[in-house]
């Protein structure tokens, strides 16, 4: 038992105390007061757990809404490669049309660029990437 339950239990003890002395007369007032401590009480956890719960998504948003390490699901992975191809297609043409074999080079290089940058992204130890860690004591940059 916390504190704060010992305080309301002496609380409870007082007000069933101030009723035998008091009499049933009073009895009303005395159920009403206990009653307004005891919606005090939740309302003051209520608003630490709301509080709290708010913090909690503040950081979140902070973060980016995605903690450290997580990586995408293997749908947006796919996703995204799908998409990549389907628009190398046109990309090509183009590249192709105005800058012949130079302008495709230079298109698939920014589709692999891309595809690169975002499987880094995913995966950071992927390509020899590595952030620090606390496994990663004596890691300098």
């Amino acid at each position: 038992m916390d504190a704060r339950d010992a305080d309301l239990k002496k609380e409870l003890h007082a007000t069933l105390q101030a009723r035998r002395e008091l009499g049933e007369e009073y009895e009303s007032a005395l159920v009403d007061s206990f009653m307004e401590k005891i919606e005090q009480r939740l309302d003051g956890t209520i608003d630490r757990r709301l509080r709290r719960q708010l913090a909690e998504q503040q950081m979140t948003v902070a973060r980016g809404a995605r903690s450290p390490g997580t990586t995408d699901s293997w749908g947006e992975r796919f996703g995204f490669a799908v998409v990549s191809l389907v628009l190398a297609i046109p990309l090509s043409a183009i590249a192709g049309a105005f800058g012949h074999l130079a302008g495709v080079l230079l298109a698939w290089v920014g589709i692999v660029g891309v595809n690169v940058v975002q499987a880094a992204r995913t995966h950071p130890g992927l390509f020899g990437l590595h952030t620090k860690s606390s496994q990663d004591e004596g890691w300098k940059d």
